[in-house]
């Protein structure tokens, strides 16, 4: 299969992270704003070209409070930032279905070169449209202070109240298109 464009179905995918809280727990969250363009032959990613955009202001925490803080200069700073941004530089197949996809990601006006586990979940014809659909699980693991969101406080107990270490989960659908 030759690299052709891919749409990605923002209904179908989602964008997910994990931070510790208190050091004892985890908080989820999500953002509901994204948008990918993708060139690839989803049977062989080591050629694709890999752009993702995320709307910060979009974070979903299930807390308002929580989520306006994460948006406020504290972290995010959308004002300034409204985006977090990855293209990708490099791709090596792992395994069957399984790459790692490396680029460069910019958050909070810094970027790093960060690399992400991709798997080709499958290809299907959607029945409803007749289009050509693949789908894709990404997993990682960032460091947040490495891109200036260091603020943090400390817990009495001893640690601090946010970890640093950020768990990134996507469930990613895109139409060939």
């Amino acid at each position: 299969m030759a690299k052709e464009k891919w749409v990605l179905d923002a209904a179908h995918s989602s964008v997910d992270f994990s931070v510790k809280h208190m050091m004892i727990s985890k908080v989820k969250g999500t953002f509901h704003t994204f948008d990918a363009t993708i060139e690839a032959d989803p049977t062989d990613l080591t050629t694709a070209n890999i752009d993702f955009v995320v709307d910060l202001a979009s974070i979903d925490t299930r807390n308002q409070d929580r989520d306006g803080h994460l948006k406020s200069a504290d972290f995010f700073d959308v004002e300034k930032y409204p985006k977090l941004t990855f293209s990708s530089t490099k791709i090596v197949k792992t395994r069957d279905n399984e790459y790692d996809v490396t680029g460069d990601l910019t958050i909070h006006g810094v970027t790093r070169s960060e690399t992400f586990k991709v798997e080709l979940v499958g290809l299907s014809k959607n029945p409803m449209t007749g289009a050509e659909t693949a789908g894709f699980s990404v997993s990682g693991q960032i460091n947040r202070s490495n891109y200036g969101l260091t603020w943090n406080a400390a817990l009495e107990t001893g640690g601090v109240l946010v970890g640093n270490e950020v768990n990134i989960s996507l469930e990613l659908e895109a139409t060939k298109g």
